[in-house]
C-alpha cells in the first residue's frame, strides 16, 4: 500500500487539471497514489485524465455533487496512512510531499504538517507571497482567529486523525478547509514546513471570489467554532470576525468596480470597525472610505478613471493586504 494518498476533486477543470496532476506526479516522494474524483465534468476534463499514463493515477467519476462530497469520496477510496488534498487549479513544488512527510516523521505527536503558500495567476505566474505563518504544536487559538493554512491544497494529514474528526462538512459551500483544520486543531498538534510549497491560483471564477457565499460560510464556521471553544478563548471572536471582514473587503475591492460591489465593501468595512476599531486610527481607513464612496456615487467607468487618475486603488489594495497580514493572526 502507498504511504500517501493524494485526492483531487475536479469539475470542468480542463484548463488546469493537467498542470496540477503533473505537479503531483513530479514529486520527489514517490510512494503515493493519486485519486482524482471527476465531479460530473461536462468539458474535456475526463479525456485529459484518461490521456495521462501513470500507474499511481486512479480516476473515479460521479454525478456532480460539489467539492466537499468529492473530497470525502476520494478519502473513502484512499488507502494511504497519510492524506493530502489539492484543488484542480493549484500547484505544488516538487518537494512538498517529501518535506511534509519528513516533518510528521520527526514530530510523531503532530497529526498535520503544513507549508507556506504563494499566489499565482491564471497563467501560473507569481502574484504575491502568502502569509508565511509559522505555528507549531497546539495551533487551535491561532486557527480560531484566522485560517493560517490559507487554502485547501496545503496540509498532509495522518489518516487516523482525519477519520476521527469525520472528514469535510458537506453542508458548507465555502470555508470548508478552515472548518476541517479547526476540528483537527481541537484534538491534534500541527507542524510547519517553512518553505513556499503551495501555489494557490487566483482567478475571477474561483470560489473565493464569491464574497457573499464566502461570508455566509465563514460566519457559520466561526459561530460553530466559538460555541465549542473553551471559555478562555471566547474573547478571540471579535478578532476572528474582524479578520474575516478584512479579507472579504480585500476580495471585494479586487473585483470589477460597480455600485453594488462598493455597497458590499462598505458593509464589510463597517463590520471591520465594529470588531476592530483600531482601523479608524490608520490612514488606510480614509483611503478605503474615499474609494468606496466614489465607487458608490459615480458610474463604474467614471469611478475607475477617477481611481486610476490618482493611482489610489493599487495602493489601497496593497495596504489592505499588508493590514490583513501584519495584524494578529
Amino acid at each position: 500500500m502507498p504511504q500517501i494518498s493524494v485526492v483531487i476533486p475536479v469539475y470542468n477543470g480542463e484548463k488546469t487539471i493537467r498542470e496540477t496532476i503533473e505537479s503531483v506526479l513530479n514529486q520527489t516522494f514517490t510512494d503515493f497514489e493519486l485519486i482524482v474524483i471527476n465531479d460530473g465534468s461536462t468539458d474535456s476534463t475526463l479525456d485529459i485524465l484518461h490521456s495521462i499514463q501513470d500507474p499511481r493515477l486512479k480516476v473515479f467519476s460521479y454525478p456532480n455533487a460539489g467539492s466537499n462530497p468529492s473530497r470525502n469520496r476520494g478519502f473513502n477510496k484512499s488507502c494511504g496512512d497519510y492524506i493530502s488534498f489539492i484543488d484542480a487549479d493549484d500547484l505544488w513544488t516538487a518537494d512538498k510531499l517529501e518535506e511534509q512527510y519528513k516533518a510528521l516523521q520527526e514530530n510523531p505527536h503532530a497529526a498535520v504538517a503544513y507549508s507556506w503558500s504563494d499566489c499565482i495567476d491564471e497563467s501560473s505566474k507569481f502574484i504575491r507571497r502568502g502569509g508565511h505563518i509559522n505555528a507549531e504544536g497546539n495551533v487551535y487559538a491561532k486557527l480560531l482567529i484566522s485560517d493560517i493554512l490559507e487554502n485547501g491544497s496545503n496540509p498532509l494529514i495522518r489518516r487516523q486523525a482525519l477519520t476521527d474528526i469525520g472528514g469535510f462538512d458537506e453542508s458548507l459551500l465555502a470555508a470548508q478547509d478552515w472548518d476541517l483544520y479547526l476540528r483537527l486543531a481541537a484534538k491534534y498538534d500541527f507542524v510547519t514546513v517553512r518553505r513556499s510549497q503551495i501555489l494557490y491560483r487566483i482567478s475571477p471564477n474561483s470560489l473565493s471570489s464569491n464574497v457573499l457565499k464566502l461570508e455566509t460560510a465563514s460566519l457559520t464556521v466561526v459561530k460553530r467554532a466559538f460555541e465549542q471553544a473553551p471559555k478562555s478563548l471566547k474573547h478571540l471572536k471579535k478578532c476572528s470576525l474582524a479578520n474575516i471582514y478584512k479579507y472579504l473587503t480585500y476580495k471585494t475591492l479586487n473585483g470589477m468596480p460597480g455600485r453594488r460591489q462598493n455597497l458590499t465593501a462598505a458593509r464589510f468595512l463597517w463590520n471591520i470597525i465594529i470588531n476592530d476599531p483600531t482601523l479608524l486610527r490608520t490612514p488606510l481607513f480614509s483611503r478605503l472610505l474615499v474609494k468606496i464612496v466614489v465607487g458608490i456615487l459615480l458610474p463604474p467607468q467614471a469611478a475607475k478613471s477617477w481611481v486610476n487618475q490618482f493611482n489610489s486603488l493599487p495602493n489601497i489594495q496593497n495596504a489592505l493586504l499588508k493590514y490583513i497580514q501584519i495584524n494578529p493572526l
